[in-house]
């Protein structure tokens, strides 16, 4: 399976991908500084605290990811049944249930991975650049770090689970832009509202809808054997 995955990467050159999430990486971390600095006179602040904060964090690389893996999935299936490419693949002597957890793996774990260490990257440095400017109130301590971290890898899953929701509507339309926009529609949803009144903050829709991912992800490979390619 790791030989299978490792080919499906260098295939379609997936590591081309870190550039694109170095550079949203880089575009959450303006945006969060700019954010401390506008809010910096405000009497209610957007980031009263470190625990603020990495709430803030969190949402933003939770969503940006969600619609990136949708853009993994219409590059690894999608495209391959648009253009009808699965059809040289499904002629390997490879089971095509095996080729399709490949390929949803590499959607999940990505994204899981990502998460955790854009999350942990992008709340490193503005806490170092909150060092300086001593613009958000508090103080860090251990066991707060161990507490967001379990949250952070909790969380991460949730998310990674939910990213494969856009693949049953990009299976459906085999359409790359119905994938898309399923991925942004699930992340406005997970991350619209206020403070705690966010459905992403709920751990019951969080779980619930990983589950949903992780059940489309489980028909989408015990179907293949008798999936009509064209």
């Amino acid at each position: 399976m790791l030989k299978l995955i490792s080919l499906e990467i260098r295939k379609n050159k997936l590591k081309t991908l870190l550039t694109g999430a170095a550079i949203v990486n880089l575009v959450i971390l303006a945006f969060m500084i700019m954010v401390i600095f506008v809010d910096q006179n405000e009497s209610e602040p957007s980031f009263a605290s470190y625990t603020d904060m990495f709430e803030g964090v969190f949402v933003f690389i939770k969503a940006a990811y969600i619609i990136f893996a949708s853009v993994i999935i219409s590059k690894l299936v999608i495209d391959e049944y648009k253009n009808n490419t699965i059809t040289l693949l499904f002629m390997y002597p490879i089971s095509r249930k095996k080729l399709m957890t490949a390929k949803i793996l590499i959607v999940f774990a990505f994204t899981f991975i990502a998460i955790i260490v854009s999350d942990i990257v992008v709340g490193a440095i503005l806490i170092g650049f909150n060092s300086f400017v001593e613009l958000i109130p508090g103080e860090l301590s251990l066991p707060m770090i161990t507490s967001e971290l379990i949250k952070l890898g909790a969380n991460a899953f949730y998310a990674a689970g939910i990213a494969l929701i856009p693949l049953y509507f990009g299976m459906k339309k085999k359409s790359v832009p119905a994938t898309i926009v399923s991925a942004v529609l699930v992340t406005s949803l997970i991350s619209g509202g206020f403070d705690q009144a966010r459905l992403g903050n709920l751990a019951a829709v969080s779980i619930s809808l990983g589950l949903l991912g992780a059940g489309i992800a489980y028909m989408a490979i015990r179907n293949i054997d008798h999936k009509d390619i064209a």
